[in-house]
């Protein structure tokens, strides 16, 4: 298997609610959808996240829903290019009806960052890592620790 993930797909329980939360809230564009169960967007960095209805989605994957909105130990990831873009991106959430988790902070490992919610409970990191690199497209790039 190639080390790489393509689609990060979210349960939802209101379609209708989650979308106008990504696209009206956070200005996100779709780019393709079933109607009543699915939207997908096309991320900068080659990435695609989904919203599926959390019903059909426990349906086309045969999961137990016991899972409920309580944290599932998963976060979803926004790398930011500096502080400030953390802060932004944290108030823009926010007044789109994100639950602030943890406000942003200096954080031990060096960086800045902070934890909210979108309406369904998914736990997003926004976070600024002095040590990493983000290109124009917004790429992602972690530098090869060095090994002595």
């Amino acid at each position: 298997m190639e080390q790489r993930v393509s689609l990060i797909t979210l349960g939802v329980a209101d379609l209708d609610r989650s979308r106008r939360f990504y696209e009206d809230g956070l200005g996100w564009k779709m780019t393709e959808m079933v109607e009543g169960q699915v939207v997908f967007y096309q991320l900068s960095n080659g990435l695609a996240l989904g919203l599926f209805g959390r019903a059909d989605l426990v349906k086309d994957g045969q999961f137990d829903d016991d899972m409920g909105a309580t944290f599932a130990g998963l976060t979803v990831a926004f790398n930011a290019r500096d502080e400030a873009e953390v802060d932004a991106v944290m108030a823009e959430a926010e007044k789109a009806g994100a639950k602030i988790q943890k406000p942003a902070e200096k954080v031990f490992w060096g960086g800045y960052s902070g934890y909210f919610r979108d309406p369904d409970g998914h736990a997003w990191e926004v976070a600024f890592n002095p040590f990493w690199q983000l290109d124009d497209q917004g790429n992602l790039h972690i530098p090869p620790m060095k090994v002595e």
